[in-house]
């Protein structure tokens, strides 16, 4: 009777903090969190600049200096299993100055790499440590803040998430043009550095459960089945084809061992992913919902700069100032959008987002060559609005369920859904652009490639077959568009599955066991 009393007084104090104010303790832990999502995630997108000036640094081909990325996204894939684990083990403090640590260390030595197969070395360091700092960063997010507020903590985290892959082009642009490729890196080592004090003096202390055993079984199946499926994956845009030996013997492997380890977690009683989170129904819809999200997302984020470069002449800074209205967009939805699904769930908030995705999408479809800039900064601004509204809440619909003993297994799954669906949409929307340029013929063709000829090679082709080529090509990329709306129009489906009522009941009821609130 005591027992059940405490239990009610428990909800009923949750509840009633729903509309409470985030405090400073959260706040303090939110910009730690914060720093350290920033140095990782800008550090994808600022490498993406320098890959043509590590082909002429080094003397490799641009097969060669992908591997600056993909090395960089492979050590992500294999150590994010890992990290709900060693969260739950040693404690997400202690394992977060690790993870931050490890990036900065990885990030000095790439500024000393001597030739390229250094640099790959280096950045599979960084990336161990930067695929930690996520999926951490959400746990002690979540725990901070508690499930009744977790939908405002999750929108401050997902300020880096949607600044990143704008930001990056620009301030990667910018250091290389006015400094060296160097800095690039070398800019995470103060960032890196005031995030590591700042989360040995601000970051709560947690204690590890010392009875967890390690799921080794798991890790050797899972982290290089990830890894190898991505590899695959990663490799298509460069083979042309899914058919590519290169393909399909490390996606098939990856597969198998992910289909073994899927087995292996039904039947352990401690993996290292906790497959059994799929029973709370939020959590699968949310998995499925961010999976179709992430692959249409990532996949018209890498559309976007390449039909300003190619088609529109822009250069690298100026595509990633012409960028910003999606950021803006973002930002100006994002706050608001968290103290929304709070209040009333994320359902509605995700469907209202996706809507306005596709109202700002359906403006690319019919890009051309002298496509209006204002038509199009409005249709990324729209964009940006709707992304504000969507990623972060989808988030907050798995984790606001999720008892505090389950946040850092769930948080590591959603980031593994991200990542695997994030991979698939950019080799995806890279293939299909390529053949739809191909299938639009060899002006299109000459067009996409016009600003990388040398002079003599640019003043021998004609001016009106240069035009038509412009013609061709940005159809090319309208078509590939499509695929974009279309994705996130069948994401409207799991979407409306999504929780629409206040995050503390249907907490309650998907756990069978009160919120934990922790300050």
């Amino acid at each position: 009777m005591v027992e059940s009393r405490e239990t009610a007084e428990t909800v009923e104090t949750v509840v009633g903090a729903g509309d409470d104010k985030l405090d400073r303790s959260v706040w303090l832990t939110a910009g730690v969190v914060v720093l350290g999502a920033i140095m990782s995630i800008l550090d994808v997108t600022v490498v993406n600049i320098a890959l043509e000036t590590f082909m002429r640094q080094f003397h490799i081909s641009s097969a060669v200096a992908a591997w600056t990325m993909t090395g960089y996204t492979l050590a992500l894939a294999a150590v994010i299993p890992v990290t709900g684990w060693a969260a739950d083990r040693f404690g997400t403090k202690r394992l977060y100055i690790l993870a931050l640590t490890l990036f900065i260390l990885g990030s000095v030595l790439c500024a000393t790499a001597w030739n390229i197969g250094s640099l790959i070395a280096f950045r599979v360091l960084q990336g161990l440590g930067g695929g930690m700092l996520m999926p951490l960063g959400m746990t002690i997010m979540t725990r901070a803040a508690g499930p009744h507020r977790v939908g405002r903590v999750m929108a401050v985290l997902g300020v880096p998430m949607l600044l990143g892959p704008i930001l990056g082009p620009i301030l990667g642009g910018w250091l290389i043009q006015s400094y060296s490729w160097h800095w690039i890196f070398l800019i995470n080592v103060p960032i890196g550095i005031l995030a590591l004090i700042a989360a040995v003096a601000l970051l709560p202390r947690d204690v590890g459960h010392a009875a967890e055993r390690f799921d080794w079984i798991g890790m050797l199946l899972l982290s290089p089945g990830l890894a190898l499926f991505l590899f695959g994956v990663s490799s298509i845009p460069e083979t042309h084809t899914v058919w590519s030996a290169r393909v399909l013997i490390p996606a098939l492997i990856g597969i198998a061992l992910i289909a073994a380890f899927v087995f292996h977690a039904l039947r352990s009683s401690n993996p290292l992913i906790d497959l059994h989170l799929f029973r709370n129904r939020n959590i699968t819809i949310a998995s499925i919902t961010m999976t179709v999200f992430a692959v249409a997302f990532f996949g018209s984020a890498l559309l976007f700069p390449l039909y300003f470069q190619q088609i529109r002449g822009q250069g690298t800074l100026d595509t990633g100032l012409l960028l910003i209205p999606q950021g803006v967009g973002a930002m100006l939805t994002m706050p608001v959008a968290g103290r929304m699904v709070d209040r009333i769930g994320p359902g509605k908030i995700v469907l209202t987002g996706l809507a306005l995705i596709i109202l700002g999408l359906l403006v690319f479809p019919f890009v051309g060559p002298d496509t209006s800039y204002v038509r199009l900064l409005g249709g990324l601004f729209v964009m940006g609005m709707g992304m504000g509204c969507t990623m972060m809440p989808v988030m907050t619909a798995a984790l606001a369920t999720l008892r505090d003993k389950q946040i850092a297994r769930g948080s590591t799954l959603m980031n593994i859904v991200n990542q695997v669906g994030s991979s698939i949409g950019s080799a995806t929307t890279s293939v299909l652009l390529t053949h739809n340029v191909q299938a639009a013929g060899k002006a299109a063709q000459t067009a996409t490639t016009y600003k990388f000829l040398p002079p003599e090679a640019k003043a021998a082709i004609p001016a009106q077959y240069l035009q038509q080529g412009y013609h061709d090509a940005a159809r090319a990329f309208g078509h590939t568009f499509i695929m974009s709306v279309v994705l996130v129009a069948v994401c409207l489906i799991p979407a409306a599955f999504l929780p629409r009522t206040r995050q503390q009941e249907f907490s309650s009821a998907e756990t069978g066991e009160p919120p934990v609130v922790m300050h």
